[in-house]
């Protein structure tokens, strides 16, 4: 009987987390760039009772019996197909078309996130809702990207081509699917100013969830691949919209019905063992 006992109680355990993952999905089912979970079940190790044995010249070879001891979480997989596209109008709303993470720094650590609904602060820094900036790289003469990752800052035109003159300055910008940005400056001139960073990974689903719709990378989900939009695989940008969570609201309602219904099961396994026990304790009455 004890074995049905904790049987039971495993499948309250990991119903219950099918349960918190499913209800995550939905609370953030209008949640940008959010990626939805879903939950991976596996039996735990049997208990051998008999071991299988090889037919001879006498016998025939017979099976192992084995009683499952219950069920276990085997891993919370992240769905990371692409959002549908919610139009904003808003320049600064970058949404990604096909692969890729827009690359953001918070404080020292590097982090990657889908979520493009992004704003210029003060000293002109593209910046998240926390504060994070969005990286991205300066651009050569021929309007290649040059040298490290920095803050993508629409306020620093040294070294633009053409040269800037004394007194211009930028009277409005456009982000294009290159992730270029491109000023209109005051002189008639349309300049490109930077490009945005987009990272790509051999393994998504090993990211680590790090809050705030964005991930840190790990040992499983390999190094950041780092480059431009548009090119070697990584999707391009769509200025003026934002890609919406991912969540199928159909789909995580099913997995409710499922998730209770495993609880109901599993407490049902609990409530018949404890009945036959009673039965057994009442033997000698």
């Amino acid at each position: 009987m004890l074995r049905s006992l904790f049987a039971g109680i495993s499948g309250l355990r990991t119903n219950q987390t099918m349960l918190d993952v499913t209800g995550n999905n939905i609370a953030n089912a209008n949640t940008i760039g959010y990626k939805s979970s879903n939950t991976v079940f596996s039996d735990t190790l049997s208990q051998m009772l008999t071991g299988p044995a090889g037919a001879n010249a006498g016998q025939g070879g017979t099976n192992p019996i084995q009683i499952g001891l219950g069920v276990q979480l085997a891993a919370t997989n992240t769905n990371f197909t692409q959002g549908s596209n919610q139009t904003t109008g808003g320049p600064t709303d970058l949404m990604i078309s096909g692969d890729g993470f827009f690359v953001v720094r918070s404080g020292p650590e590097q982090l990657y996130t889908r979520a493009g609904a992004f704003t210029w602060d003060e000293s002109g820094d593209l910046v998240t809702p926390t504060g994070a900036r969005v990286q991205g790289y300066r651009l050569d003469a021929a309007g290649d990207p040059v040298g490290g990752m920095v803050n993508l800052n629409r306020n620093v035109t040294a070294g633009l081509t053409p040269a800037l003159p004394a007194g211009a300055t930028m009277t409005g910008y456009s982000i294009g699917s290159d992730g270029k940005l491109v000023g209109s400056f005051s002189d008639g001139v349309n300049r490109e100013v930077a490009q945005l960073a987009i990272a790509d990974f051999d393994n998504p689903m090993g990211l680590v969830k790090v809050g705030n719709t964005s991930y840190r990378e790990s040992a499983n989900s390999g190094a950041a691949d780092i480059g431009v939009p548009s090119e070697g695989g990584n999707g391009s940008i769509v200025a003026g919209a934002l890609e919406m969570s991912n969540v199928d609201l159909a789909a995580e309602f099913t997995n409710l019905i499922l998730a209770q219904r495993g609880f109901q099961a599993s407490s049902r396994v609990i409530t018949t063992s404890d009945s036959v026990l009673e039965d057994l304790v009442n033997l000698k009455r």
